[in-house]
């Protein structure tokens, strides 16, 4: 998505060969417009799926994830990382290790809201180490609903998360994907030659 490549060239703040902040449009700071232009993306590149549930995790992807159920007419869920004294009912749980925050979570979705009936497409802001995203992918697996797929907004390719992902036949799509950064500069994969140095480092 050349768009959102753009904003994170002008706007990103690079801060190590990991580290990549985007707080100003996409995560701390909204730019809405983009965020909807967001979910119609990924509603145009999962179009030939029947997509009855999108489903992310608090906080960051929560309004990518409602963009995406705007533009599919399809209601979103989001996982909870504190389980609220309302949430009385069952639950879906799976533990999900930030590597931002240093802190596992016991992530948790309403059985209400998700079974065999559904299928669900995650989508989620960041494809880094992937652990929030295969502990989503094991909840799906737990309410026995059909996967169709995880949207990225980003993804660091030079980490492991789209292996794990794939290495589970769960087919990933991101926005914009990063092959290398440092300070000053980002190079996405949109050529032969950044996916060859993605597959050196990985």
């Amino acid at each position: 998505m050349k768009l959102l490549e753009e904003r994170i060239r002008q706007e990103g703040l690079i801060l190590s060969d990991t580290v990549l902040k985007v707080d100003s449009f996409l995560n701390h700071q909204v730019d809405t417009q983009l965020a909807l232009e967001i979910g119609k993306e990924f509603a145009r590149i999962f179009a030939g799926e029947t997509v009855t549930k999108v489903l992310t995790i608090e906080a960051s992807g929560i309004q990518f994830a409602m963009a995406t159920g705007i533009a599919l007419n399809v209601p979103f869920i989001y996982a909870k990382k504190k389980k609220a004294v309302t949430l009385a009912e069952q639950v879906y749980t799976a533990p999900v290790h930030s590597f931002t925050r240093q802190e596992t979570y016991q992530v948790s979705i309403s059985r209400n809201y998700l079974g065999p009936q559904d299928k669900v497409l995650i989508v989620d802001d960041f494809l880094a180490t992937g652990a929030a995203l295969v502990g989503l992918v094991d909840i799906v697996k737990q309410s026995g609903a059909e996967l169709v797929g995880v949207g990225c907004v980003i993804e660091k390719s030079f980490q492991e998360g789209r292996s794990l992902l794939e290495q589970k036949d769960v087919r990933v799509h991101s926005l914009a994907r990063i092959a290398s950064m440092a300070p000053g500069e980002v190079h996405f994969i949109e050529d032969e030659s950044a996916l060859s140095l993605v597959k050196e480092k990985v």
